[in-house]
């Protein structure tokens, strides 16, 4: 079965939103587990991996506020994986 162009971007689109909605179900739920607000580092992985679908989305789309919202976003998320590897470096 070959799907078309249109429904795999579709499918691409909704991945990444999937991923990115996940984020927040994974902070959520860890922190009911941790009984206090925290954000582990897979929100992180998450975060990029729905914001990647979501700009290459985007992209295809040809929407340029989508873009530049989604290409902002993956500096943030990257900056916060060094800042962890930093400080697990630093207690080690």
């Amino acid at each position: 079965m070959m799907l078309s162009r249109e429904t795999l971007w579709l499918l691409v689109g909704f991945a990444g939103q999937v991923a990115f909605t996940g984020r927040f179900v994974l902070q959520w739920l860890y922190s009911e587990y941790k009984k206090r607000s925290v954000i582990p580092t897979n929100f992180w992985y998450l975060s990029i991996v729905g914001s990647t679908l979501l700009l290459a989305y985007a992209i295809y789309r040809q929407d340029p506020v989508f873009i530049a919202g989604q290409a902002f976003g993956s500096i943030v998320y990257f900056r916060n994986l060094q800042l962890i590897a930093k400080s697990r470096s630093v207690k080690e």
